[in-house]
Protein backbone atom coordinates (compact mmCIF):
# COMPACT_ATOMS: atom_id res chain seq x y z
CA UNK A 1 0.00 0.00 0.00
CA UNK A 2 1.01 3.55 -0.92
CA UNK A 3 0.02 6.59 0.68
CA UNK A 4 0.26 10.08 -0.77
CA UNK A 5 -1.21 13.40 0.25
CA UNK A 6 -2.62 15.82 -1.61
CA UNK A 7 -3.00 18.42 0.86
CA UNK A 8 -6.41 19.35 3.59
CA UNK A 9 -8.08 15.79 3.82
CA UNK A 10 -7.68 14.53 0.34
CA UNK A 11 -5.22 11.24 -0.17
CA UNK A 12 -4.81 8.82 -2.65
CA UNK A 13 -4.26 5.39 -1.60
CA UNK A 14 -2.87 2.84 -4.21
CA UNK A 15 -2.48 -0.75 -4.25
CA UNK A 16 -1.11 -2.55 -6.91
CA UNK A 17 -3.68 -1.10 -10.06
CA UNK A 18 -6.25 -0.53 -7.24
CA UNK A 19 -6.71 3.73 -6.14
CA UNK A 20 -8.59 4.53 -3.62
CA UNK A 21 -9.02 8.73 -3.31
CA UNK A 22 -10.15 10.26 0.32
CA UNK A 23 -12.06 13.80 0.20
CA UNK A 24 -11.20 15.43 -2.89
CA UNK A 25 -11.12 19.26 -2.54
CA UNK A 26 -12.54 21.81 -4.69
CA UNK A 27 -10.66 24.93 -6.04
CA UNK A 28 -12.86 26.83 -3.18
CA UNK A 29 -10.03 25.33 -1.13
CA UNK A 30 -7.30 27.47 -2.67
CA UNK A 31 -5.40 24.49 -3.78
CA UNK A 32 -5.45 22.79 -7.73
CA UNK A 33 -7.94 20.45 -7.19
CA UNK A 34 -6.30 16.62 -7.31
CA UNK A 35 -7.07 14.53 -10.84
CA UNK A 36 -5.69 11.35 -10.44
CA UNK A 37 -7.31 8.04 -11.53
CA UNK A 38 -9.29 6.32 -9.01
CA UNK A 39 -11.71 3.50 -8.57
CA UNK A 40 -12.77 3.74 -5.20
CA UNK A 41 -13.00 7.38 -3.90
CA UNK A 42 -14.82 8.49 -0.56
CA UNK A 43 -16.19 11.59 0.82
CA UNK A 44 -16.68 12.61 4.57
CA UNK A 45 -19.02 16.08 4.21
CA UNK A 46 -20.88 17.38 1.12
CA UNK A 47 -18.91 20.37 1.63
CA UNK A 48 -16.51 21.71 -1.26
CA UNK A 49 -13.44 20.46 0.99
CA UNK A 50 -14.14 16.89 0.65
CA UNK A 51 -16.28 15.89 -2.30
CA UNK A 52 -15.36 17.26 -5.51
CA UNK A 53 -15.67 13.89 -7.03
CA UNK A 54 -15.90 14.98 -10.21
CA UNK A 55 -12.14 16.10 -10.59
CA UNK A 56 -11.23 12.55 -10.55
CA UNK A 57 -10.64 10.21 -13.38
CA UNK A 58 -12.16 7.66 -14.76
CA UNK A 59 -10.62 4.04 -15.20
CA UNK A 60 -11.27 3.94 -18.87
CA UNK A 61 -14.78 4.42 -19.48
CA UNK A 62 -15.30 2.86 -15.84
CA UNK A 63 -16.75 5.50 -13.10
CA UNK A 64 -15.54 5.43 -9.61
CA UNK A 65 -17.21 4.04 -6.92
CA UNK A 66 -18.61 6.83 -4.31
CA UNK A 67 -19.11 6.14 -1.27
CA UNK A 68 -20.03 9.56 0.39
CA UNK A 69 -22.28 8.73 4.07
CA UNK A 70 -22.93 6.08 6.60
CA UNK A 71 -23.17 2.99 5.71
CA UNK A 72 -21.53 -0.67 4.81
CA UNK A 73 -20.02 -1.19 1.70
CA UNK A 74 -18.02 -3.53 -0.62
CA UNK A 75 -16.30 -2.80 -3.72
CA UNK A 76 -13.29 -3.88 -5.42
CA UNK A 77 -12.09 -5.98 -2.73
CA UNK A 78 -12.32 -2.96 -0.22
CA UNK A 79 -15.31 -3.03 3.12
CA UNK A 80 -15.93 0.09 4.26
CA UNK A 81 -17.99 0.88 6.95
CA UNK A 82 -19.53 4.82 7.88
CA UNK A 83 -20.35 6.10 11.06
CA UNK A 84 -22.04 9.64 11.30
CA UNK A 85 -20.58 12.27 13.38
CA UNK A 86 -22.17 15.70 14.07
CA UNK A 87 -21.30 19.58 14.35
CA UNK A 88 -20.83 20.52 18.04
CA UNK A 89 -23.72 22.19 19.83
CA UNK A 90 -23.95 25.47 18.26
CA UNK A 91 -21.23 24.94 15.74
CA UNK A 92 -21.37 25.01 11.83
CA UNK A 93 -20.98 22.56 8.80
CA UNK A 94 -22.74 19.58 7.56
CA UNK A 95 -23.17 15.87 8.72
CA UNK A 96 -19.61 14.25 8.82
CA UNK A 97 -18.78 10.81 7.93
CA UNK A 98 -16.00 8.85 10.13
CA UNK A 99 -15.45 5.56 7.68
CA UNK A 100 -13.22 2.44 8.88
CA UNK A 101 -11.68 0.35 5.92
CA UNK A 102 -10.21 -2.53 5.71
CA UNK A 103 -7.88 -2.94 2.52
CA UNK A 104 -4.93 -5.05 2.46
CA UNK A 105 -5.58 -6.68 5.46
CA UNK A 106 -5.39 -3.06 7.24
CA UNK A 107 -8.06 -1.23 9.05
CA UNK A 108 -7.71 2.26 7.92
CA UNK A 109 -9.79 5.05 9.86
CA UNK A 110 -10.25 8.63 8.17
CA UNK A 111 -11.83 11.16 10.24
CA UNK A 112 -12.70 13.74 7.57
CA UNK A 113 -14.05 16.92 8.66
CA UNK A 114 -14.59 15.33 12.22
CA UNK A 115 -15.69 18.07 14.95
CA UNK A 116 -16.44 16.49 18.01
CA UNK A 117 -14.50 17.95 20.89
CA UNK A 118 -15.57 14.98 22.79
CA UNK A 119 -15.02 10.65 21.17
CA UNK A 120 -18.63 9.58 21.44
CA UNK A 121 -17.86 5.89 22.99
CA UNK A 122 -20.38 4.46 20.40
CA UNK A 123 -17.98 6.08 17.16
CA UNK A 124 -15.00 5.19 19.47
CA UNK A 125 -16.33 1.25 19.92
CA UNK A 126 -17.36 1.32 16.24
CA UNK A 127 -13.93 2.20 14.79
CA UNK A 128 -11.62 -0.20 16.99
CA UNK A 129 -8.23 0.20 17.11
CA UNK A 130 -6.95 1.26 13.83
CA UNK A 131 -3.47 0.29 11.50
CA UNK A 132 -3.80 3.62 10.46
CA UNK A 133 -5.68 6.76 11.63
CA UNK A 134 -6.01 9.66 9.63
CA UNK A 135 -6.87 12.76 11.47
CA UNK A 136 -7.56 16.75 11.06
CA UNK A 137 -5.44 18.63 13.55
CA UNK A 138 -5.78 21.76 11.99
CA UNK A 139 -8.57 23.32 13.67
CA UNK A 140 -11.29 26.02 12.49
CA UNK A 141 -14.00 23.68 10.67
CA UNK A 142 -12.22 20.60 12.45
CA UNK A 143 -10.98 19.79 15.54
CA UNK A 144 -7.33 21.08 16.92
CA UNK A 145 -4.36 19.61 17.97
CA UNK A 146 -5.35 19.63 21.61
CA UNK A 147 -8.29 17.87 20.59
CA UNK A 148 -6.95 15.30 18.25
CA UNK A 149 -4.06 14.63 20.44
CA UNK A 150 -6.73 13.46 23.03
CA UNK A 151 -8.67 11.60 20.54
CA UNK A 152 -5.40 9.74 19.70
CA UNK A 153 -4.23 8.93 22.82
CA UNK A 154 -7.93 7.55 23.39
CA UNK A 155 -8.06 5.36 20.16
CA UNK A 156 -4.55 4.20 20.34
CA UNK A 157 -3.86 3.72 16.30
CA UNK A 158 -0.64 1.84 15.48
CA UNK A 159 0.06 5.10 12.97
CA UNK A 160 -1.18 8.12 12.85
CA UNK A 161 -1.26 10.63 9.82
CA UNK A 162 -2.37 14.02 10.51
CA UNK A 163 -4.67 16.17 8.26
CA UNK A 164 -6.73 19.03 7.18
CA UNK A 165 -3.70 21.71 8.08
CA UNK A 166 -2.15 25.20 6.95
CA UNK A 167 0.18 24.61 4.14
CA UNK A 168 0.66 27.51 1.03
CA UNK A 169 -2.40 28.42 -0.80
CA UNK A 170 -5.08 27.04 1.86
CA UNK A 171 -7.73 29.86 2.24
CA UNK A 172 -9.22 28.09 5.31
CA UNK A 173 -7.80 29.96 8.72
CA UNK A 174 -6.68 26.72 10.44
CA UNK A 175 -3.37 26.24 12.21
CA UNK A 176 0.17 25.15 10.70
CA UNK A 177 1.46 21.33 11.33
CA UNK A 178 3.41 23.00 14.12
CA UNK A 179 0.67 23.38 16.39
CA UNK A 180 -0.17 19.35 16.37
CA UNK A 181 4.03 18.65 17.03
CA UNK A 182 4.04 20.69 19.56
CA UNK A 183 0.84 19.44 21.14
CA UNK A 184 2.16 15.55 20.96
CA UNK A 185 5.82 16.75 21.64
CA UNK A 186 7.49 15.48 18.50
CA UNK A 187 9.57 17.01 15.86
CA UNK A 188 7.88 15.54 12.49
CA UNK A 189 9.81 15.62 9.62
CA UNK A 190 7.71 15.27 6.22
CA UNK A 191 7.85 12.16 4.16
CA UNK A 192 6.87 12.38 0.25
CA UNK A 193 4.73 8.80 0.78
CA UNK A 194 4.15 6.13 2.95
CA UNK A 195 4.75 2.26 1.80
CA UNK A 196 3.60 0.34 4.04
CA UNK A 197 2.51 -3.42 4.79
CA UNK A 198 0.58 -5.43 6.80
CA UNK A 199 3.61 -6.72 8.52
CA UNK A 200 4.79 -3.35 8.89
CA UNK A 201 2.99 -1.85 10.94
CA UNK A 202 3.91 -1.28 14.78
CA UNK A 203 2.90 -3.58 17.54
CA UNK A 204 4.10 -1.99 20.45
CA UNK A 205 4.33 1.50 19.56
CA UNK A 206 3.13 4.19 17.67
CA UNK A 207 4.45 6.45 14.88
CA UNK A 208 3.45 9.42 13.77
CA UNK A 209 3.70 10.13 9.92
CA UNK A 210 3.63 13.59 8.45
CA UNK A 211 3.90 13.45 4.61
CA UNK A 212 4.51 15.91 2.14
CA UNK A 213 1.76 17.62 0.31
CA UNK A 214 1.67 17.35 -3.38
CA UNK A 215 -0.79 20.14 -3.99
CA UNK A 216 -0.26 23.29 -5.26
CA UNK A 217 -1.82 26.72 -4.88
Amino acid sequence: MVITYYGLSCFKVQSGDLALAINPYGKEAGLTPPRFQTDVAVVSKHDALFNNVDALANKGEVEPFIIDGPGEYETHGILVRGFPSFPEKGGSGALNTVYAVEFEGMRLVIMGGYQEKTLRDDLHEAIGTPDILFIPVGGGSVIDAEVASKAITAIEPRIVIPTHYKIPGVKEKIDGIDAFAKEVGEKLKPEERLTIKKKEVPTDTQRIVLLDALAKG
